[in-house]
């Protein structure tokens, strides 16, 4: 651990983090769900209880980073990481299912908080593709996901995911403490008071590129999130087994691995907005195009094409916020990043499931485009020729 450099070691933590979390969901939440004779209303509402949390702890957990420091709050963060799947066992009701999302959210909320403020401070110079790397080698574990829990519920159903993840997650925590301990935080200007903190805030917040920004990112993930789960249930209602499903969901997170670190350093050298624009065109285009087949090769093209717009999208994002941050503030910019990001990301299962229950999957996958299309409208209008106000840091 100690050969590692920051960026590799904490991106190792997120890859086995990021495993468990995202084999509690991917396809395994969704298809639980179902299992439990939840309605895909009530999918979506324990989709969104694990967002739940970011919403509210993003920026808390960004303001306390920039005041004490990141070490308190990852080791909670991995604690929640690995203890998390061991309540999924004990689920009986689609109610229970979401109380334990809820508890399940605030790993992530903290963690990538903390993580994406932490980076952004210790690499000024090339925040882009220091995000990037983060992101590709953190997401290795979360494209594995969909793979191997497909597998396990496939040959031992859904207790053996839930194990799974279990180990995933204790092992995660076991990495994260060497991690927060050989590699402490580099200092960064003095928080002060807690004025201070409310500075930033309210500086970050007073900025309409990092808004307009963190909308786009919100966008981005709320179809993220409801393509994930109900391109499942798509799935699964035209009878393909758990594992193919996994296959298909994987794909398109391997697809955000290949690309996120290069798309990331293409913003650093050419700049975030031209990427940013260009991801949310690909995307739009893309969810426009799932309802019209249900042919295996068809869909398997158009989620490839899906996670390439995602991730040159979310390569830029971050780092355009970042960009905006002044010396100091980084946690309270990520805070709001991922506050407004899981606003999105709560919002998007909902609608989605009420959508798919009012007019069917193509009202609702179509509406998920216009919804692109009109984040793309508003960034182009909004932030499309202003220079970064702040300074890196």
């Amino acid at each position: 651990m100690r050969r590692l450099s920051f960026l590799t070691a904490i991106a190792l933590t997120g890859a086995f983090a990021l495993l468990s979390s995202t084999m509690a969901k991917t396809p395994a939440l969704p298809l639980f769900a179902r299992a439990l004779g939840a309605p895909p209303s009530l999918i979506g509402w324990a989709v969104m209880a694990s967002t739940v949390p970011g919403i509210l702890i993003s920026l808390p957990a960004g303001l306390l980073r920039d005041r004490l420091g990141a070490r308190p709050l990852l080791v909670a963060a991995l604690f929640v990481f690995a203890t998390a799947p061991f309540l999924y066992l004990l689920v009986r009701t689609i109610g229970e299912l979401a109380i334990v999302r809820f508890y399940h959210g605030f790993a992530t909320a903290i963690f990538g908080t903390v993580v994406g403020a932490e980076i952004v401070a210790r690499y000024p110079q090339s925040r882009g593709h220091a995000l990037g790397v983060y992101s590709a080698v953190s997401t290795v574990g979360r494209s594995l996901a969909p793979f191997l829990g497909g597998a396990l519920i496939s040959a031992s159903g859904f207790p053996g995911v839930y194990i799974g993840c279990a180990v995933a997650g204790v092992l995660a925590l076991a990495l994260g403490l060497r991690v927060t301990t050989d590699h402490p935080a580099e200092p960064v200007a003095s928080p002060g008071p807690a004025a201070s903190s409310r500075t930033h805030a309210a500086a970050v917040l007073a900025d309409r590129v990092v808004l307009t920004t963190s909308l786009v990112e919100a966008l981005q993930y709320l179809v993220f999130g409801s393509v994930e789960a109900f391109l499942a249930i798509y799935a699964a209602h035209r009878g393909w087994p758990a594992w193919t499903i996994g296959v298909l969901l994987g794909t398109q997170l391997g697809i955000v691995v290949l690309f996120k670190p290069r798309l990331g350093a293409l913003s650093d050298r050419f700049g975030r907005r031209a990427l940013i624009l260009t991801g949310l065109t690909v995307d739009m285009l893309a969810v426009a195009a799932l309802p019209f087949t249900a042919r295996f090769p068809a869909l398997l093209a158009i989620n490839a094409a899906f996670g390439a717009g995602f991730a040159a999208t979310t390569a830029a994002t971050g780092a355009l916020v970042a960009d905006r941050a002044r010396s100091g503030g980084f946690g309270a910019s990520m805070g709001v990043l991922r506050t407004i990001m899981d606003i999105g990301q709560a919002t998007g299962p909902v609608l989605t499931g009420i959508l798919i229950g009012v007019g069917g999957y193509r009202l609702a996958f179509l509406t998920l485009a216009g919804l692109l299309a009109l984040g793309a409208v508003v960034f182009a209008l909004s932030a499309g020729g202003r220079p970064a106000a702040h300074p890196a840091a």
